[in-house]
């Protein structure tokens, strides 16, 4: 039972609520910012049912491992590579929010706003989806800092078949509001999540 309050779990649970805390609440400071207080809901949070569940499956993951197998959560060298790639994933998609302004929303948009542009340039120019490669770097990468095996499988699959769907979807709109300004785009930058074309 001490394993629990180890200098490890605290370390490693303190980085993980410290993440989530900084994740959610500069996404929702971003919003904000970008949109104004009238235009954004506690929606901006990005805090759903689903992601709950699987955080609290990640927590008691971390938990039961650590009481049974206290040994693998001291790989300290796997628990700072998952930090690394929390630290990359903030990076990466707060620069997509930032670069996109007003263009960047936390829902996908159906209708063609004037003020809506294909963004090209910056971090753009490098993935088609920033944010969406951020944020899966970041939710693979809290999996690993915890060194939690079975939540980090899980993560990569959960999360990689929610934007194998959601780009597609939101692809075919941008390719309705940008024609073929868009299709030349999706051609030349990748998307940003490994085997989404």
């Amino acid at each position: 039972m001490t394993d629990i309050f180890s200098y490890t779990a605290y370390r490693q649970l303190s980085q993980m609520f410290l993440a989530i805390l900084f994740f959610h609440g500069s996404e929702y400071i971003l919003a904000l910012a970008s949109h104004g207080r009238s235009n954004v809901t506690l929606n901006s949070l990005l805090i759903s049912k689903n992601y709950l569940f699987a955080m609290i499956f990640s927590l008691l993951e971390y938990f039961i491992e650590i009481a049974l197998v206290p040994g693998l959560k001291e790989l300290w060298w796997v628990s700072n590579l998952g930090l690394g790639m929390v630290i990359i994933g903030e990076i990466i998609r707060k620069t997509a929010i930032i670069t996109a302004g007003q263009a960047f929303t936390h829902l996908i948009r159906i209708r063609h706003e004037d003020h809506h542009k294909l963004i090209t340039n910056g971090i753009y120019g490098f993935v088609r989806h920033p944010g969406y490669c951020g944020f899966f770097i970041w939710s693979v990468g809290t999996q690993i800092m915890l060194c939690n095996p079975v939540s980090t499988i899980a993560f990569v699959v959960v999360v990689w078949r929610f934007f194998a769907q959601r780009i597609p979807y939101e692809e075919y709109f941008l390719r309705q509001f940008f024609g073929s300004q868009y299709v030349e785009y999706a051609q030349r930058v990748p998307s940003g999540v490994p085997f989404v074309s």
